[in-house]
């Protein structure tokens, strides 16, 4: 934003148009406050968004994942001193493609590519260039999906490209374009639901079309003058450093333990858990327990299991520390195994100790930590990817969450990279098995993912909202069964879910069960159910995997 136009958003000011006057041009100054005022606002919306997410289950939510991409696109901005808004505007799209994560951060991630390049040279734009911008954004978030589907972030980002469009051509006030922007992206995002039947049925909007709309909405309120947004909360807030959340607000801290004693009545223990925080998961029986809850108060739940009975395995884990490290962390340092620079090189994604060990002892190459709670963003995966002795690599995301991630190492990295889309961890494995270093990366790309595709994936968690969906209607807190990535399956024990997906899926056709437990499933609990399951299986052979996953009780491959 320029200093010398008092018809120009830049310097120190948020915008003339508070004063009256038009506002004719932004310069890279604008832009950079436009994007960390865009941010704020995100980040205080962050949850809602969370909220809008079809799927009951635990995973890499919207909110969180675009949150975290835009961080990274304004943590390249934040210290640049540069005036000309097309410099500013690779910066951004640079800072949000090597952070993005899952498909929502992904795809906001072309948005600003897109809306880079047509800014490429220019010093500042008006709002014939600003709508040329949008439109190209729009553009390249389509092309970027293999199989675009209306009715997501990419109809919102059209629409409202193309209301700048019409705005632009009427009008030379920055400020009067992009309300008009905002007003069709808040306006497409409420037709959402009549363009995608499975929004309709869950009663929700598009989260990551609320999302955009949201970033933007933040744009226009600073436009307006809202210093708040960017001057004292954004001060805080783009500040990694200084990041930081009290109360009931921020995360609290994980508190897990298990009680032993007598008669214990678990439902009444899951009730009263759940009162002290979020998060909660009780399961167990009448001699043991284990406990699982998000807490501002991390004594509480413990002072009240110590008078159930005697607890052991106690973990306390204060989760601000933790989210702050891994924001702060631009890439994680992946485990690298040995190998042969001639040879294929692996990357794959786990999201548990146990589970990394599995993929170690198959000989993959790389392990990058991440899957359905915090998705590893591109920087990660292509870090994990460069670290490789190996030309030729193969990533394995096992999430599909985290797919189009995995796919821009393609063009960020001189290796040759193939990504075979497998969206569970027992495809992960299958595909790995199949690997075969006689032949090409090409030809092996296809044998894992042939591989992948004849593995029966149940997945076990508990409801974190309550949603309708594929006709079922899921209340918050439930034991829920999705099978190969689809919710199937509903109950009030882990075990008995787990039995009623493996009569779903016909698992007296197929050879082997494997049972990979989570982190709040004890040993004793998971030899249960591959007990039961050999009684009901006798023919098919049962494996018992300590996978170490969070959020899922078990994971469970049928081959």
């Amino acid at each position: 934003m320029t200093e010398h136009e008092t018809t120009a958003v830049g310097g120190n000011e948020p915008s003339s148009t508070r004063h009256g006057a038009p506002t004719q041009y932004c310069d890279g100054r604008g832009l950079k406050r436009l994007i960390g005022a865009g941010l704020a606002w995100l980040e205080r919306h962050q949850q809602a968004i969370n909220a809008l997410n079809v799927y009951p289950v635990p995973d890499g939510d919207t909110g969180t994942n675009m949150l975290l991409t835009m961080q990274s696109a304004y943590q390249e901005i934040q210290d640049s001193p540069e005036d000309e808004v097309g410099i500013i505007a690779q910066k951004v799209a640079h800072g949000a493609l090597m952070g993005a994560r899952g498909n929502s951060g992904v795809i906001l991630s072309q948005i600003f590519r897109g809306f880079a390049r047509t800014l490429d040279g220019i010093e500042a734009f008006d709002t014939v260039v600003l709508a040329a911008a949008l439109r190209e954004a729009a553009a390249t978030a389509y092309k970027g999906v293999i199989k675009p589907v209306e009715g997501t972030i990419l109809t919102v980002a059209r629409e409202a490209a193309e209301a700048a469009v019409g705005a632009a051509a009427s009008s030379d006030d920055l400020g009067y374009v992009l309300a008009q922007v905002v007003r069709e992206a808040r306006e497409s995002v409420t037709r959402t639901p009549s363009l995608l039947p499975v929004l309709a049925e869950a009663g929700v909007v598009d989260a990551g079309g609320q999302g955009l709309h949201i970033i933007l909405e933040g744009m226009l309120r600073y436009s307006r003058g809202e210093q708040y947004t960017v001057d004292n909360e954004l001060a805080a807030a783009m500040d990694l450093h200084d990041l930081h959340v009290e109360g009931e607000e921020g995360y609290g801290y994980d508190v897990q333990f298990i009680i032993q004693g007598e008669r214990l009545d678990v439902e009444k223990i899951r009730e009263t858990i759940a009162a002290m925080g979020d998060s909660a998961l009780v399961v167990g029986d009448s001699r043991a327990v284990k406990v699982h809850v998000h807490t501002p108060e991390p004594g509480t739940p413990i002072n009240y299991g110590a008078g159930l009975g005697s607890l052991s395995r106690v973990t306390i884990e204060n989760m601000q520390e933790q989210y702050q490290e891994f924001i702060l962390s631009k890439a994680q340092k992946p485990v690298v195994q040995p190998e042969h620079p001639g040879r294929i090189g692996t990357v794959v994604v786990a999201p548990g100790p146990g589970l990394t060990s599995v993929f170690e002892s198959l000989g993959a190459s790389s392990v990058v930590s991440g899957g359905q709670t915090m998705n590893p963003s591109t920087e990660e995966l292509l870090h994990a990817v460069e670290r490789v002795a190996s030309n030729d690599v193969i990533v394995l995301p096992n999430n599909k969450n985290i797919i189009l991630a995995a796919e821009q190492t393609k063009e960020l990295s001189e290796k040759n990279i193939e990504v075979v889309p497998t969206i569970s961890v027992p495809q992960g494995i299958a595909a790995l098995l199949a690997l075969n270093y006689q032949a090409d990366v090409e030809a092996n790309a296809r044998i894992m993912a042939e591989a992948a595709e004849h593995i029966e994936t149940i997945e076990i968690t508990r409801a974190v909202r309550s949603v309708q969906i594929n006709g079922m209607s899921v209340e918050e807190g439930e034991v829920i069964g999705l099978i190969n990535g689809t919710l199937k399956l509903k109950g009030t024990a882990a075990t008995e879910v787990a039995l009623d997906a493996l009569g779903e899926v016909h698992a007296e056709d197929y050879e082997i069960i494997t049972i990979y437990y989570g982190e709040m499933v004890t040993h004793d609990q998971a030899e249960q159910l591959s007990e039961e399951t050999s009684e009901r299986y006798p023919e098919q052979e049962t494996e018992v995997i300590d996978g170490g996953q969070p959020h899922y009780y078990f994971i469970m491959s049928v081959e």
